[in-house]
């Protein structure tokens, strides 16, 4: 009994020196020039506050290095039928090689490294610039939805849509200097206000819904959905299905690694409920260590030469990746294509709408907004967030955005720019580990995915779903996303129905303006002649 009352009051003295050493460390930083140029004091924040705040944000957005990088990836980028192995009988492959080729595959799994390591660079620079230049505790990295649009609409599963990878990157290139331009003149607010309020609240449900619908698919996801010849889509998860078809041939609700990426769903909807920090990058790990696991139904190593080739790669555990494929991978010859002008103009009112929303989201919740709307650093912020995409589009990633799990670091405690900061670091170090994150199976990431979508879906409560005026356009925005497989459809959808429903107001109210007009031109025709016949009299 003695011992154990010894040990407690161990354990009390040396929590109670280390929380007087933690007091001693933060009163020192708040009080030096680090501590005054981030305004520690006056936020009413400290050092190690800010330390936990970085630390709960990356946990919550950490998923995007791989999730991001496996996106893109399955567009091809810049691989393309040249990579493409065939036999010794054929003087060149196919342009149908892209579907299932060994060679193809192999350097479609080097430019996702590339990738992996282009997201986190990008990554680290929008956080450490957010941190340094508008001191807000917001974490930036590549958004989820234009790397979708990329990867399904733009240039399409293996290079099979309209565009080439280093065409959309020099939009992305052009749409973040547009950005740029916008936010430097002011004009961000007006450009937000021209999309009709319930297109604007339905888009973000409309691209959750589409990462839904990726995240269950079988190249991204755990498979759940495939496609069917009498009804287009159907449920799979099967054991075996057809490689060039995609369609299920066998062993229904059956795969074993749709189950295991169920658990992991579980996982992370459990942490969520419980609001614990991470909770997807938990999901995540479970699924992913048990995937690593060789000689097993769920394995990501299978006895194949690409499966030993990255089991290979992925016991050298710290590698530092050098990007060879995807930087600087810009091509400007097809932007006289009216479709490359559609897809810039799409990009940059999904840019603008998302950063608005969310830089307000935020500092609502870190109690920034003043009585006029505005916040310290507003201005900046928004400079930063183009800037990045600038550079995001250079390595050869989709825009970055600030990412709405930057509120778990501002429920921490984060209010200054040394949360972005530590955001950065962490990021920083990711660089080092990319071969176990290039190791990281698709039924890993379609749960978190499917949970980004859920999350998304929140902005319907807003809509005024009694007003069809409103109703309409904003379910045929929600709709047509996922259905047709592209964001710009849903836009323009929902743009088109929200005209054609104000014709009738629109052209009521000009009869109106036209009446009103007559009548006031019938007055000053009256008052004339009064003021004729007057004169007339006098005369």
């Amino acid at each position: 009994m003695e011992e154990k009352l010894c040990a407690a009051g161990s354990f009390t003295k040396m929590a109670k020196s280390l929380n007087k050493m933690e007091m001693k460390v933060n009163e020192a930083i708040s009080k030096s020039r680090i501590g005054k140029y981030f305004k520690l004091e006056s936020r009413k924040s400290s050092f190690t506050k800010e330390f936990r705040a970085g630390t709960a944000t990356f946990l919550t957005m950490a998923y995007i290095i791989t999730v991001n990088a496996s996106v893109l990836s399955d567009s091809g980028g810049t691989c393309s039928v040249s990579d493409c192995t065939f036999p010794a009988n054929q003087t060149h492959a196919t342009p149908d090689c892209v579907l299932n080729n060994e060679g193809y595959e192999k350097c479609v799994a080097k430019m996702k490294s590339d990738l992996i390591v282009a997201t986190a660079l990008a990554s680290m620079i929008g956080s450490f610039a957010m941190g340094l230049l508008a001191n807000l505790p917001l974490g930036l990295a590549p958004g989820m939805g234009p790397n979708a649009y990329l990867a399904y609409n733009l240039v399409g599963f293996h290079g099979s849509g309209k565009m080439s990878y280093q065409t959309v990157m020099a939009i992305f290139l052009v749409e973040g200097c547009a950005f740029l331009a916008i936010a430097v003149f002011g004009l961000r607010g007006r450009i937000a206000r021209f999309i009709p309020q319930p297109v604007r609240l339905a888009c973000a449900a409309g691209i959750g819904l589409f990462i839904a619908f990726v995240g269950l698919q079988a190249h991204q996801g755990v498979g759940l959905v495939g496609p069917d010849s009498s009804t287009l889509i159907t449920l799979t998860a099967c054991t075996s299905t057809n490689p060039v078809t995609g369609e299920c041939t066998g062993g229904k609700m059956q795969s074993a690694t749709f189950w295991l990426g169920s658990v992991g769903f579980i996982i992370m909807c459990y942490g969520l409920m419980k609001e614990i920090k991470g909770s997807m990058i938990y999901g995540i790990l479970f699924v992913t260590l048990i995937s690593w696991i060789r000689n097993t139904a769920v394995t990501v190593f299978p006895n194949t030469p690409s499966g030993n080739s990255s089991y290979e790669y992925f016991k050298k555990v710290v590698d530092f990746h050098k990007i060879e494929s995807t930087a600087g991978a810009l091509d400007f010859t097809h932007f006289n294509n009216g479709e490359v002008w559609i897809a810039l103009i799409t990009l940059l009112y999904i840019d603008v709408l998302a950063s608005t929303g969310t830089l307000y989201t935020m500092a609502e919740i870190g109690g920034f907004v003043n009585e006029d709307g505005e916040f310290e650093g507003e201005y900046t912020a928004y400079m930063v967030d183009a800037g990045s995409t600038i550079v995001a589009s250079t390595l050869g990633v989709s825009p970055v955005a600030t990412f709405v799990e930057s509120s778990a670091g501002i429920r921490e405690g984060g209010r200054t720019g040394i949360t972005a900061i530590v955001v950065g670091f962490y990021f920083l170090l990711s660089l080092f580990f990319t071969p176990l994150i290039a190791s990281v199976p698709p039924w890993a990431i379609g749960p978190s995915l499917v949970i980004v979508g859920v999350l998304m879906m929140k902005v319907v409560k807003d809509i005024d779903w009694n007003n069809i005026k409103h109703a309409v356009p904003a379910f045929v925005t929600m709709v047509l996303m996922p259905l047709t497989y592209s964001i710009a459809n849903g836009i323009i959808g929902g743009i088109g129905v929200y005209i054609a429903l104000s014709l009738y107001d629109n052209m009521l109210s000009w009869v109106k303006w036209l009446m009103r007009m007559k009548k006031m031109v019938v007055k000053e025709q009256n008052q004339v002649s009064a003021t004729a016949d007057q004169s007339i009299e006098v005369v």
